[in-house]
């Protein structure tokens, strides 16, 4: 409880904390606008473009601010105190290393966690408020059917958030952290999207982007990513995101000189 305390007085403390937070909640601004932008256009559209108008679920496309938000978070908060020389103090303290590395992961999990479904949650509301029955009902269904993507939407920021750490961790370096992220968000996906068939697919469901519709069934043809993944096999790799980086970086805490 006391390494968890440190922790949380050390993220608090500092002001890039806030910034990444607020960077992070500005989707549901975001979402609200385009929104907006869209019903205006919508309703001042002849009746045969608003037959053919369609608009993207808006809570998925803006998902990935807070996703790069907390993913730079997660390597901001490991990162900085091999910068400042701060983790010598950290695990002289702490001389079994991992509970310093583990608290870490919890504090910045948690508020993953939080700012995820804030986010997502809050970016659907505001979406569905201001597009009401517009795009043929894009977002007048149900909200109960929505929940389960919005929730598994949700999740994918807490794993960036862990991602970010486990990665500061190995690399000691917020730019290359940052690099891998960005490259998992943006780069890796259009590469494998050129790679001829069956393996474009294969590696497609494999990306992160891919994993929340993978979960809760949905098939998206106009994808850009595959959808060949079980919910059960989509999770595994959702928790495996998160989960293999960590571990490597507890061994390798161990195992090498601050």
């Amino acid at each position: 409880m006391t390494v968890l305390t440190s922790e949380w007085l050390k993220l608090r403390s500092v002001r890039s904390t806030y910034l990444v937070l607020g960077l992070s909640l500005s989707t549901v601004l975001l979402g609200l606008a385009l929104a907006a932008a869209a019903a205006g256009m919508y309703d001042t559209a002849s009746p045969e473009q608003q037959a053919r108008a369609r608009i993207a679920d808006l809570e998925e496309v803006f998902t990935i601010i807070p996703q790069l938000c907390m993913g730079i978070l997660g390597a901001l908060a490991i990162t900085s105190e091999y910068t400042t020389g701060l983790i010598r103090t950290s695990l002289a303290l702490v001389p079994r290393r991992w509970p310093v590395l583990a608290a870490k992961a919890a504090i910045i999990g948690g508020l993953g966690l939080l700012v995820g479904a804030v986010a997502v949650f809050g970016t659907y509301f505001v979406t569905r408020g201001a597009i009401g029955d517009r795009f043929s009902g894009a977002y007048a269904t149900a909200f109960s059917d929505r929940v389960p993507l919005l929730l598994a939407l949700s999740l994918t920021v807490p794993v960036f958030a862990l991602l970010g750490v486990g990665l500061g961790a190995i690399l000691r370096s917020v730019a290359g952290t940052t690099a891998i992220i960005v490259g998992l968000v943006y780069v890796i996906p259009m590469i494998i999207g050129r790679i001829p068939e069956p393996w474009s697919e294969r590696l497609g469901s494999l990306m992160i982007g891919a994993l929340p519709r993978q979960i809760t069934g949905d098939i998206i043809t106009t994808s850009v990513y595959g959808s060949l993944l079980s919910p059960l096999a989509a999770s595994t790799v959702m928790f495996a995101y998160a989960g293999i980086p960590l571990c490597a970086a507890i061994l390798l805490l161990r195992r090498r000189d601050a």
